[in-house]
C-alpha cells in the first residue's frame, strides 16, 4: 500500500464501548486505535480514524514481544502512534484478545495466531477428497479452544447426493457445532449463512487448500477478490491460491470476512485440561468413572472403556482425543522447559548485575 484509502467507520470494524474503555490509557498518550487487516512479513495493513494505512511495530514493541504471538495478527486491535507525514505508522500496544484460532507454528515452537477478535469460525471442508472427519474434529477443536463459535461449511453439496450421512457424522462428534451444506458453483445454500452475518461480526474461514474458502467468500462478496483454482483430480488436493491473512467488509450485511490459506496441518496449541473441555462427550463419560484419576486403560468400572465396548463412543474420535491430549502434554513439557531456561537466563543476568554493583562500589570505596 502507498497511501491512505477511504475506510469504515471504526464502530462498522468491531469496535464497542468495551475495547474503548479499555483504550483510555492509551487515549491519553495521544494514541488512537486501529485494526489490522492484513499481514505482511514485516508489515501489517490497519484501518483506524484516518484511513487505511500500512504500519510497523515500534522498536520498544519489538524488544517487550516474547513470542511470535505477541505480534499483531489479523483481527487485532492496536493502539497507533499515527503520522501524517510517515510512510509507514508505528504500532505502540497490541491490546488484549478477546478470542483466537491458533495452532502450533509448524516451523517452530512458538503459538501462531491464525486470527484474533474473531466471533465465529467457519471450518470449510469440501464433499470431495477432501473431507477428513479426523480434520474436521480438530478445526472443530481448535475453534473451541480459542473461545470461538463454530460453524462446519460442507463445500461442493452439488458432487453428493444424500449430505444427511455426513452431516449425522459431524454432529457426533459432541461439539454442538451447527453444519450448512453449500454448493459454490450454484450458489445455494447461502441463505443459510445470513444470521451468522450481522455488522461487526468477525468470521475467519479455516480449511485445507482446495475446500473452497476463496470461493465462498467471493461469492458472498459478489465479486472475485480473491484468486481461485481448481483441485487435482485424482486426490481432490488444491494449490494455496491465498497467500496471506486478509479481512474483507461484506456489503449490505457489515460482517468482517478473513481469509486465510489453506492449513495441511493443525497442532493444537492448547493445555490437557483445554482439549478436555473441548471433548465435552468423553469429559462427561469420564465424570462417571469409578477413579476421577481413571487412564480409561484397565481400571474397574472405567465409563469411557464401556462406551468404547458398546459402541457409544467412537473409537477413532476416542483415538484422536488421546492424539491431541499427547500433543497438548508433550507442549506443556516444551514450554516448562523454556520457561525454566528463561528464568535460569534472568538469574545469570541479576547476578552479573548484583556481582557489577559489588565491584563498582568496591572500586569507589577506595
Amino acid at each position: 500500500m502507498t497511501g491512505p484509502r477511504k475506510a469504515p467507520a471504526i464502530e462498522e470494524l468491531g469496535w464497542t464501548p468495551g475495547l474503548q474503555a479499555s483504550f483510555e490509557p492509551f487515549a491519553l498518550r495521544g494514541l488512537i486505535p486501529a485494526r489490522v487487516i492484513a499481514e505482511h512479513r514485516m508489515a501489517c495493513d490497519l484501518v483506524c480514524a484516518r484511513g487505511e494505512f500500512t504500519a510497523e511495530v515500534s522498536g520498544n514493541f519489538r524488544k517487550a514481544a516474547g513470542s511470535k504471538a505477541d505480534f499483531p495478527a489479523v483481527g487485532d486491535w492496536v493502539a497507533l502512534a499515527f503520522d501524517p507525514a510517515a510512510r509507514r505508522q508505528t504500532i505502540q500496544a497490541l491490546l488484549p484478545r478477546r478470542t483466537r484460532l491458533s495452532r502450533k507454528d509448524p516451523g517452530g515452537e512458538d503459538e501462531q495466531v491464525i486470527a484474533a477478535n474473531i466471533d465465529t469460525v467457519f471450518i470449510v471442508i469440501g464433499l470431495d477428497a477432501d473431507y477428513n472427519l479426523r480434520r474436521a474434529e480438530r478445526y472443530l477443536a481448535a475453534a473451541c479452544a480459542g473461545g470461538a463459535e463454530a460453524v462446519v461449511l460442507l463445500n461442493k453439496a452439488d458432487l453428493v447426493q444424500d449430505i444427511a450421512p455426513r452431516i449425522k457424522e459431524l454432529d457426533s462428534l459432541g461439539f454442538g457445532a451447527k453444519t450448512l451444506a453449500l454448493d459454490s458453483l450454484n450458489r445455494k445454500g447461502y441463505e443459510a449463512l445470513a444470521g451468522l452475518l450481522g455488522p461487526g461480526r468477525t468470521i475467519v474461514f479455516a480449511g485445507s487448500s482446495g475446500a473452497g474458502k476463496s470461493t465462498i467468500l467471493n461469492n458472498l462478496l459478489g465479486r472475485a477478490e480473491q484468486l481461485t483454482a481448481a483441485v487435482r483430480a485424482d486426490d481432490s488436493k488444491g494449490r494455496h491460491t491465498t497467500t496471506g491473512r486478509r479481512m474483507f467488509v461484506l456489503p449490505g450485511s457489515g460482517a468482517l470476512l478473513i481469509d486465510t490459506p489453506g492449513m495441511r496441518g493443525l497442532e493444537l496449541w492448547a493445555g490437557e485440561r483445554t482439549v478436555d473441555r473441548t471433548f465435552e462427550d468423553i469429559l462427561e463419560l469420564a465424570a462417571r468413572c469409578r477413579f476421577g484419576n481413571c487412564s480409561h486403560t484397565n481400571e474397574a468400572s472405567c465409563a469411557v472403556r464401556e462406551a468404547l465396548d458398546s459402541g457409544e463412543l467412537d473409537r477413532e474420535h476416542f483415538k484422536n482425543y488421546l492424539k491431541m491430549r499427547e500433543e497438548a502434554s508433550r507442549l506443556k513439557a516444551k514450554m516448562d522447559i523454556a520457561e525454566r531456561l528463561k528464568r535460569k537466563a534472568g538469574d545469570k543476568r541479576f547476578s552479573k548485575m548484583q556481582k557489577d554493583v559489588m565491584k563498582h562500589k568496591r572500586g569507589g570505596s577506595r
